[in-house]
This record gives C-alpha cells, sequence and structure tokens, in this order.
C-alpha cells in the first residue's frame, strides 16, 4: 500500500465518529488526474440529453476508468476505514454546471440503495474534486454524526431545480459542514449521513468524480430489480459474503 495515502488512527477515529472525513491531498498524480479529467469531458461531450449531473455508473461501459477506480491510491485510502476485502459499487460523474446547476437535495445515500444490499455499514464514497469545490459553485455539505440515525423521513420537491425529486425533512442546516475542496483532493462519505449541495450560480463549474466502496461481508440482493444488470468488481482481498463479481 502507499504510505503517502494512507489515513491515521485519528483520521480513521473521525470518520467513524462524523461519518465523513476532508482528504486535503493529491489523490492522484497530476499526469493521471489529467487522463481522468479527459475522459470526463469526452463524457461530457456526448452526454446527448442528458444532464451533466446525471453521468452515473460511466464505467460500465468505459472500462479506462476502472484504471482509477481500482486504483491503489483510492483503495490505499478506503482499506483503513471498511477493511481489506473492497468490492466497487458504482461511480458518477456529477457536474453542475455555471449558473444552472442543479441544488442537490439533502439525502443518505443508503435510502435509495434500500434493500439493494443487506446491511449498511461499510459502504464509502471517495468525492473526488476535477475542479475546485466552494460554497460559491455549490460543493457537497454534511450534517456530522447523522450516519447513525438509520432512514429519515422524506418529502417531495421541484425535481426541475433538484437532482432528485424528495429531499430530506427537517434538516438544521446550521449544523452543516462545507466540503470545500481543490481539484485533485477528495473527502469520504459514510452511505448513511445526510447530505447535498446548493444550486451553482457562479460562473464556475463544479464537477466531481464519486467512487463508491463496500466491504465484502455486505450481500449484494441480486433478486432485486434495481440490481438487475448491475456490475460489482471485487477491488481488493477477497469475497466474504458470496457475492458474483464482473472479475471474480
Amino acid at each position: 500500500m502507499s504510505e503517502n495515502a494512507l489515513l491515521s488512527a485519528e483520521q480513521v477515529d473521525f470518520y467513524h465518529n462524523q461519518g465523513y472525513l476532508l482528504h486535503h491531498k493529491p489523490l492522484f498524480s497530476p499526469e493521471k488526474l489529467d487522463k481522468l479529467t479527459g475522459i470526463f469531458e469526452e463524457h461530457l461531450a456526448r452526454k446527448g440529453s442528458k444532464l451533466s449531473d446525471e453521468l452515473d455508473t460511466p464505467h460500465f461501459h468505459d472500462e479506462r476508468l476502472l484504471e482509477f477506480l481500482l486504483a491503489d491510491e483510492v483503495l490505499d485510502v478506503v482499506e483503513p476505514i471498511i477493511g481489506p476485502n473492497i468490492a466497487l459499487w458504482s461511480s458518477h460523474f456529477i457536474c453542475k454546471d455555471p449558473y444552472v446547476g442543479r441544488a442537490t437535495p439533502w439525502h443518505e445515500d443508503s435510502a435509495y440503495w434500500r434493500r439493494r444490499v443487506d446491511h449498511f455499514n461499510y459502504i464509502i464514497t471517495v468525492w473526488l474534486a476535477l475542479d475546485p469545490s466552494n460554497k460559491e459553485n455549490g460543493c457537497m455539505r454534511v450534517i456530522p454524526g447523522t450516519h447513525r440515525n438509520g432512514f429519515s423521513e422524506y418529502e417531495a420537491v421541484d425535481a426541475t431545480r433538484n437532482t432528485f425529486k424528495s429531499q430530506i425533512k427537517n434538516v438544521d442546516e446550521s449544523k452543516a459542514v462545507y466540503f470545500e475542496l481543490d481539484r485533485g483532493e477528495c473527502s469520504l462519505h459514510d452511505s448513511r449521513i445526510i447530505h447535498g449541495a446548493t444550486a451553482n450560480t457562479s460562473p464556475h463549474r463544479r464537477c466531481g468524480y464519486t467512487m463508491r466502496y463496500f466491504s465484502t461481508d455486505i450481500k449484494v440482493d441480486t433478486i432485486h430489480p434495481r440490481n438487475d444488470g448491475f456490475k460489482i468488481w471485487l477491488a481488493r482481498g477477497k469475497d466474504v459474503a458470496g457475492n458474483s463479481y464482473v472479475n471474480g
């Protein structure tokens, strides 16, 4: 494992207690980051009628992304938190265009994956900043410690102005921590934490690449309709729960 990427015991404890961690170090070399950004720009150029925040699971169709998703630079950050047996769950280019980038309502990732897996104890998202991400252009924000709360109650919102059709009720936004990141830095968050982002009303694009992983002691429900055709990769270590992998 790369010594430069390993987290300290204090950082791991902070993550488990608060449900997130800001990793203010370059995740990839400048050359590797430029290569990933180039791939993203290709996807953005041919997205067609899709909005820029809808480029979900691009690695299903573009295996070049596996160079990054299965890279030691990423897995060395993930392993101290979820353990040595790691599977790739999903990835997503999330781009908020200048002035018109939609808000992301308060939500828990786990709510959208409910019943697709048998538990959520060790599912982590690495959010890599391809552009600088700050309050002005709609950076991600979380409510610390809410990964311990269980599923929240949701209410409907306007889907034309938001990336989802619902949001968590009665969130105390005064407790929000904003994930301000330079290009190449990343954040880590638990799938259960309450998080979201404001709209991008600035003249600056805000793009990130989310890379999502789970401990292989989690069982993926192959019968669930949303898992039909869904592909997972064994990223490191061994399978524990009896899942089937593209590369297994």
